[in-house]
C-alpha cells in the first residue's frame, strides 16, 4: 500500500503492474510476431519481492488464487506461476483501491485476528473486560473451519469456472482485408 501511494496515478491495472515491472517484455521486430519473455523488473523492486512472497502466501491458502497458482503451476512452472498470483494480486488491488471494496473472498475472523495484533504491535493498548471483539471468532474452530469451507467452495467454482470455459475465436481485423461486400 505504501509503495502505491494514491491509486488515482494509475488509470488502469496494467499501469500498475507496469510500475512494479510484473508485466512481461515484449520482443518484436518489423511485421514478425511478438515475443513475450520474463517479467521487466523495471520498477520498485522491494514491493515486487513482496508481492510475490504475498502471492506465495495465496497459493497456500484454500481459494480462487490457490486455483489460479495451481492451473500455472502444472504448465509452467511454480516460479512462473507464484510471478502469474502476484501479477494477479496486483490487478486485484487496483480494483479494490479504485472501487473501495473490500476482497470478496477474505476470511473474516482471519482479517480481524490480523488487524488486532498489528494494533497491539503498534502500541495500542489491550481491551480489558468481558465484551469480545471481532477477533473472537478466530478463536472459535467451528467459525474457522466455515470460513475454511466458504473459501474451499470458491477455490472449487474457480476450478469449474476454468474447466467449461471456451475462447472465443478472434475476431477478423478490418484492415488489411478485402470486404467483398464493398467491391462491388
Amino acid at each position: 500500500m505504501a509503495a502505491i501511494g494514491d491509486i488515482a496515478r494509475f488509470k488502469s491495472p496494467q499501469k500498475l503492474v507496469s510500475y512494479f515491472g510484473l508485466n512481461p517484455r515484449v520482443h518484436e521486430s518489423g511485421l514478425g510476431a511478438a515475443h513475450h519473455g520474463r517479467i521487466s523488473k523495471i520498477g520498485r523492486s522491494h514491493a515486487r519481492a513482496m508481492l510475490v512472497e504475498a502471492a506465495w502466501a495465496a497459493a497456500k491458502a484454500p481459494g480462487p488464487l490457490h486455483a489460479f497458482f495451481v492451473r500455472i503451476r502444472a504448465r509452467r512452472g511454480h516460479q512462473v506461476a507464484a510471478v502469474a498470483v502476484a501479477r494477479k494480486l496486483t490487478v486485484l488491488c487496483w480494483h479494490l483501491l479504485t472501487k473501495e471494496e473490500n476482497y470478496l473472498w477474505a476470511r473474516p475472523s482471519l482479517v480481524a485476528h490480523k488487524v488486532r495484533s498489528m494494533e497491539l504491535q503498534a502500541g495500542k493498548p489491550q481491551k480489558k473486560g468481558n465484551s469480545r471483539g471481532p477477533a473472537y471468532a478466530y478463536n472459535v474452530r467451528e467459525l474457522r473451519n466455515q470460513e475454511m469451507r466458504v473459501a474451499e467452495q470458491a477455490q472449487k467454482g474457480y476450478e469449474h469456472f476454468v474447466e467449461v470455459w471456451r475462447p472465443r475465436p478472434p475476431k477478423e481485423k478490418a484492415r488489411g482485408r478485402l470486404n467483398p461486400a464493398r467491391l462491388e
